[in-house]
Parts: C-alpha cells; sequence; structure tokens
C-alpha cells in the first residue's frame, strides 16, 4: 500500500465521528465487509437516536401543529407565510437588486446562489430580517435537529431541458444519512408544470425497513455506477418505496409566498421540467455533526463565524482553486437580477 494511502486513514478513521458520507471517497465508510458488519447501519441509527434527543430540547420554540405537521410528513409548509406589507417589501427589493452571484449546473439545470450573509445584509435589508426571524429560525433548527444558526441565500433554478445530460438531482434521493433541513421560501408560484420540489411522506423517519435498505445500499454503494450515491447521496427508485412502504413522492406545486421547510434525509428532488423555467427562491439550509450533543461545540455555531458561514465557505473553495488547482463546484458570474439567465 503506498505510503501517501497508509498515512490518510487515521484521517478517515476520524470521519466515521462526524458528517463524512461518501462511501467512494473515504474507504472505511465504503468497506463492502464492514458494512455487512453494521458500520454503516451503526452511525445511522446513533445519527438518528441524537437527533431525536436535540429536538425535545428545541420542540419548545415552535408551535404543536408545527412540530406535529413535521414529524408526520417530514417537512412544514405555510402557504401566505409573510405578512402582506413584508412580503410587498421583499418583492420590492428582490425586483431592485444586483449582486454577484455564484453558478453551479448540474446536466439540464443550473443553480444560481446569491447570499445573504454580513457582506450582503447592508444592500438586502428586507431579505436579513426575513432569514434572521426567530419563527422561520425555530423551524428550520427543529427540522434539522440543530440549534445554531441556518446558512440563506437567494436560489435562482434555471431548468434548460434542451441542454446536456439530465440533471441528477430530480432522481429522488436522500442528502446524507442523518437529519438535515432545506427551506424554501418560493418568490413566484410554482406550477405543475415548473420543475416543482418533490418530497416522499414519511421518509425521514428510520423506519426498520429504511434501516435494512440503507444497510443493503452500504455493502455495494462505493462500486455503484451512479456518481452521487457513492458519494453518500443515496438515490432510491419507485420499487423500493414499495418495499420500505412509502408512498409516492408528494409534488410541491404552490403559490408564491409559500414556504417548504423538509429534511432532508427524506427522500426528496427537483421534479423534471420539460420546458425551459426559472425560479426564484430564499432558500436555507442547515446541516451539522450528527453526532454532537450540542451546539456549543460547533464552530459554525461561534459568534462572527455563523453569520459567515457562506462567505467563508466560498472564500475556502477560491483559495482552494487557485492554490490547489481544485475543481470549482461555484463559478463567480457577473452581478444581475436574480432571474437573468445562466452564465455557465
Amino acid at each position: 500500500m503506498p505510503l501517501s494511502r497508509l498515512v490518510r486513514y487515521p484521517i478517515w478513521a476520524l470521519q466515521l465521528f462526524g458528517p463524512t458520507k461518501s462511501f467512494a471517497r473515504n474507504p472505511i465508510l465504503g468497506n463492502p465487509r464492514l458494512n455487512e458488519l453494521g458500520l454503516h447501519s451503526y452511525r445511522l441509527g446513533v445519527a438518528h437516536r441524537m437527533a431525536r434527543w436535540r429536538r425535545r430540547s428545541l420542540a419548545r420554540h415552535l408551535s404543536a401543529q408545527d412540530a406535529a405537521d413535521f414529524d408526520r410528513d417530514g417537512f412544514i409548509l405555510k402557504r401566505d407565510y409573510l405578512p402582506p406589507d413584508l412580503w410587498r417589501a421583499l418583492q420590492d427589493e428582490v425586483a431592485a437588486m444586483s449582486l454577484p452571484a455564484r453558478e453551479m449546473r448540474e446536466g439540464q439545470t443550473v443553480t444560481r446562489m446569491t447570499p445573504v450573509t454580513a457582506s450582503t445584509r447592508a444592500a438586502l435589508p428586507v431579505a436579513a430580517r426575513v432569514a434572521a426571524d426567530r419563527g422561520l429560525n425555530a423551524m428550520t433548527r427543529y427540522v434539522a435537529s440543530y440549534g445554531g444558526v441556518p446558512v440563506w441565500f437567494f436560489q435562482t433554478v434555471i431548468a434548460e431541458p434542451d441542454q446536456g445530460a439530465a440533471d441528477p438531482q430530480t432522481e429522488l434521493h436522500s442528502d446524507t444519512f442523518f437529519p438535515t433541513a432545506k427551506a424554501w421560501l418560493f418568490l413566484q408560484d410554482v406550477g405543475e408544470d415548473d420543475g416543482p420540489f418533490a418530497y416522499v411522506p414519511g421518509s425521514h423517519r428510520l423506519s426498520e425497513a429504511r434501516r435494512a435498505w440503507e444497510h443493503r445500499c452500504s455493502i455495494t454503494a462505493a462500486q455503484d455506477a451512479r456518481q452521487n450515491h457513492r458519494g453518500g447521496s443515496l438515490r432510491v427508485r419507485a420499487a423500493e418505496l414499495d418495499e420500505m412502504g412509502l408512498p409516492g413522492a408528494r409534488r410541491m406545486a404552490v403559490p408564491a409566498n409559500t414556504l417548504i421547510i423538509a429534511d432532508t434525509h427524506g427522500f426528496h428532488g427537483r421534479t423534471p421540467s420539460q420546458k425551459r423555467t426559472v425560479r426564484v427562491e430564499l432558500h436555507g439550509h442547515h446541516r451539522s455533526n450528527p453526532f454532537q450533543l450540542w451546539s456549543a461545540f460547533d464552530l459554525k455555531s461561534w459568534p462572527w463565524i455563523r453569520e459567515r458561514q457562506l462567505d467563508l465557505s466560498l472564500a475556502i473553495e477560491d483559495f482552494q482553486v487557485a492554490r490547489f488547482g481544485r475543481r470549482r463546484h461555484w463559478h463567480p458570474v457577473p452581478a444581475g437580477p436574480l432571474d437573468a439567465p445562466a452564465h455557465i
């Protein structure tokens, strides 16, 4: 075994105690024999038990109805979320804004990200106010099962069905092996043919059938032909949903000013769009170490850092691209309207 690989084993071993999910990049996590013996299943079970423990302390910060809706379905959905005056102010701010952004292409879909962080707060006072709302963040924390501060940004999803390969995010999938939250406040109506978000209700729960499916997947995942599946974002087929006793995905065709917060350990995806579409939303996500007891131990929840998580993440990517030639994930693009055509 090459020495360069041997010295990395302590790092790979330490990753067992954190959010690392890739079966392909970590030979311990992807080892078929270890997963036959239950390595992945054990990490999965511990992560979900700790999430339930953390949610008990977070539940007091949101309504009993919101907690019940999430516990049943795996998501919270609220129509007419913002009051009319705040909704109009946000719409006016969005119509006038023109800020530098980042774009990422996944097959036929381009995702544009315009950060709402400490660096843009002065230019986006209304968006910053919405993102800082205690009720919104309380729901997001409960769904994710962590304290701390979610990351917020404007997200533009541009579907170009005549371009390239299929979007891998249109396959029903689980983002990772532990609970994590994503939120969408839709700034325009999303129709049935606009590629709406889809979610399999109840798929956030770790049933015995789901655990058995994850166990079977873990044994062969490192060699799977699907890149995202190898990377720990497990893809699921309709027949496998049936085997787990789960229903089909629910398509979220919703009017503007609808908020959805979902545990993306549950099976979800973008619905394929058969036409060119542009969808704009205020988007949040919240993910941390699934094995931590309290957020105080999470570096991302510390003062100064928590308001700059996205700024720091993008700065690190820029440094790695410039210094080490790493392949860029998010490409800088010029300032422009949120609904402008894709640049990449």
